[in-house]
């Protein structure tokens, strides 16, 4: 699927809505193409949520036998479907994914509750599976009811148009503010048997990673025992979507589920420390990175890739808070964006990061070009080169604070007006 740059109306609004945006400039050029997975169908479908003329409502049917894992937001402010997704964790398999757009089911008290517990039942009643199977997730405006006839009502005609191919569809299915669809796949190899690990994802904003981050799901024909699944995926988690930011601001919907289904032909793994999942479990933490890259990607007014490089920190999570008090900054991203080479700007975000940093021996290179080193600026360098990095779309910095051997990288985007322009307008 190619992914055109001329005009995108946003999936907040309708065709007819004055606010239009394009494509983000740093979107992949086509969708890619995922192939069919074992125990796995899907279907996306319009339920008339929120939006006019587009797909809204994602369904994922799993194989019987099917395990999962996830880590879900850490927000006092949860939805009602992240609660039952923790709680149907606890049980270790799925048979149904359920997942709408254009509206989060967040702050809407108990009718929040009674939702979820009747698209529940209608999911046990339509495709025959049990309570604790099922996994639900919601994005979209927080504190507007969401009517649970539109899922329910939907879920037959839903069940009737499951198809093994439906990636793009699925994926499209979950977008608000995203601008492309967000997809990837991979191939390992267990005990000499190939495996299939393919997912999408959606976020653009409210992007601020706290053990999960956006909605993700990532689906394997591996045959994997709960256990396993669950070690892999927070781990992969905290190397991927913890370490992807947009504005600052953690979600109340952030759910990120790994479906294994056991299809593939070899023995099943009780442990994620096992050797055999060695190529296993890099394939599945580099997909995890591209999903999270791809999420930063469609940041929001976004017209430029950060990727920060953090290191001589006390220890990895501290490298971690310095890269993301940088990745955070409004002034640094506000410099991103107007191409000014201002590394003044990451002198302060790694003061202000709260973690061991030495003021005399922190040094800080753009784009490959050393700006400071020593604790001051580098004496006469030449900042033409750094300038025209600052002028592409991908900008790296690489920061050492001197004072240990913990280190971390994180991406984030720019800060643009098209921000404002998105956000001022989202529920009008």
């Amino acid at each position: 699927m190619s992914l055109k740059r001329g005009l995108f109306y946003s999936p907040t609004d309708s065709p007819s809505s004055a606010m239009a945006h394009k494509v983000s400039p740093l979107a992949p050029p086509t969708f890619p193409a995922l192939p069919t997975l074992k125990g796995v169908r899907l279907a996306a479908c319009s339920a008339g949520i929120r939006y006019k003329d587009r797909v809204d409502l994602m369904v994922a049917e799993l194989a019987p036998g099917t395990t999962v894992g996830g880590v879900v937001t850490k927000s006092l402010t949860a939805s009602a479907p992240v609660d039952l997704c923790k709680a149907n964790l606890k049980g270790g398999k799925a048979r149904l994914l359920i997942v709408n757009a254009g509206n989060a089911n967040a702050f809407t008290g108990q009718k929040g509750v009674a939702t979820v517990a009747a698209t529940v039942e209608a999911a046990v009643r339509t495709f025959g599976c049990k309570r604790n199977e099922v996994f639900i997730s919601s994005t979209g405006t927080i504190g507007v009811p969401l009517p649970p006839e539109k899922i329910v009502d939907a879920l037959p005609g839903a069940k009737a148009i499951l198809k093994e191919d439906s990636w793009a569809e699925a994926a499209k299915a979950i977008m608000t503010t995203d601008t492309f669809p967000k997809a990837a796949t991979r191939t390992a190899s267990i005990d000499g048997v190939p495996v299939t690990i393919s997912g999408f994802c959606k976020g653009s904003g409210m992007i601020a990673p706290d053990m999960a981050t956006m909605l993700a799901y990532v689906f394997t024909d591996a045959a994997l025992e709960p256990a396993a699944v669950q070690m892999l995926i927070t781990a992969g988690a905290a190397k991927s979507f913890n370490c992807v930011t947009v504005d600052g601001d953690t979600s109340t919907s952030d759910t990120l589920l790994m479906f294994a289904t056991g299809q593939a032909k070899h023995r099943f793994i009780s442990s994620a420390a096992d050797p055999k999942l060695t190529e296993f479990r890099a394939k599945l933490d580099d997909l995890l990175i591209d999903l999270a890259k791809q999420v930063a990607r469609d940041g929001e007014g976004a017209t430029k890739f950060v990727e920060i490089r953090l290191t001589g920190a006390e220890n990895d999570n501290a490298a971690r808070r310095i890269a993301m008090s940088i990745a955070n900054s409004p002034l640094v991203k506000t410099a991103v964006a107007g191409e000014d080479a201002n590394w003044g700007r990451i002198v302060m975000a790694v003061g202000k990061a709260g973690e061991k940093a030495s003021r005399d021996r922190l040094a800080i290179t753009i784009g490959g070009v050393q700006v400071a080193r020593a604790g001051e600026a580098v004496p006469g360098y030449d900042e033409t080169p750094v300038t025209a990095h600052m002028k592409g779309q991908e900008i790296l910095f690489e920061v050492d604070v001197g004072v240990g051997k913990g280190s971390a990288i994180v991406w984030t985007c720019d800060l643009t007006h098209g921000y404002i322009d998105i956000n001022g307008s989202y529920r009008t």
